[in-house]
């Protein structure tokens, strides 16, 4: 029976006290070689995708975690839980083990050896909810759409502090194309690009000066609003359903009539309620448009009630 020598006994205490402090992160950490095979998967990393380190080292990465080692093109500031909880990183999508999609922030960094050459890759990554993240609709692995959520979110926490702060109204107006799911089963996506394309700019033209728009979800467009009131913005919720209406869509000949479900919300001003919490609001009121049928408009009246216009 062989003894670990003095230094032995030392590197393995060193090798025990380093894998008990990458396991107390909080963020999932894994580790791969240059085969993509995981040489490191923390406590956290089990947590948040199911998967036990014991079942996934010296192998390949499964394919349902593929996404934490392709970063998206456009990669999206992080915005900080904490002071200390700073950067920069790509919301990527990962499958858990039980098989449900999991999103996640995600950053890379590239390991290398003393000569500068390349050994293996670190990724470290959390739930997209740890960051408090706002409601969205479904982007279809649009990237185009994930873009455009992104540059929309910028402008929506800006206003929103904005208005914290004492300035002009904030209101939402959730948009969803009552036939754009049909249509992209029916005709292709295509088609579907294309109407979504006409929504959007019959919508435009019934915005005001300060208003935003912006894509949302696959078949969704959220608006920033800075109507007085509950029912100014109700009125203006209507005044767009009725413009999309009007949108003289057409494909291979065939004229495809167009409405929309609209959910309405006014923030209220209190400082009670978050983004996120107001974002869910509308979203609900939206619902409940698409449960009564379609084209129509709800203004969710308060934290619990959506009233169909």
């Amino acid at each position: 029976m062989s003894c670990l020598t003095a230094e032995e006994a030392a590197m393995s205490e060193q090798t025990e006290l380093l894998e008990s402090a990458l396991d107390s992160l909080p963020d999932g950490l894994a580790v791969f070689n240059t085969d993509n095979r995981v040489i490191l998967w923390n406590h956290a990393a089990e947590a948040i995708t199911g998967y036990a380190g014991m079942d996934l080292l010296t192998l390949e990465i499964p394919k349902a975690l593929e996404g934490l080692l392709h970063e998206e093109a456009q990669p999206v500031k992080v915005r900080p839980i904490s002071a200390t909880r700073a950067g920069r990183g790509a919301l990527v999508r990962v499958r858990h083990k039980l098989g449900h999609e999991v999103q996640v922030m995600a950053r890379l960094l590239t390991l290398r050896d003393g000569l500068g050459k390349r050994i293996g890759v670190a990724a470290m990554f959390h739930p997209a909810e740890n960051l408090d993240a706002l409601p969205h609709g479904e982007t279809g692995d649009d990237a185009n759409v994930e873009t455009n959520q992104v540059d929309l979110e910028d402008r929506l926490n800006s206003e929103f502090e904005d208005f914290l702060r004492g300035g002009p109204p904030f209101g939402l107006l959730w948009i969803c194309v009552d036939q754009a799911q049909e249509l992209r089963m029916t005709h292709g996506a295509g088609a579907c690009h294309a109407m979504l394309e006409k929504v959007q700019h019959a919508l435009a033209a019934g915005l005001r000066p300060s208003d935003e728009i912006g894509r949302w979800g696959q078949n969704e467009f959220l608006v920033i609003a800075h109507e007085r009131t509950p029912e100014m913005l109700a009125a203006h919720a209507q005044t767009l359903a009725g413009l999309a209406r009007t949108a003289d869509f057409r494909w291979w000949g065939d004229r495809v009539s167009l409405t929309v479900s609209v959910g309405a919300a006014q923030a209220d001003g209190s400082g009670d309620e978050t983004l996120a919490q107001l974002l869910e609001r509308t979203r609900k009121a939206m619902i409940a448009s698409m449960h009564e049928g379609g084209n129509r408009t709800a203004l969710a009246g308060g934290r619990k009630e959506c009233l169909p216009l």
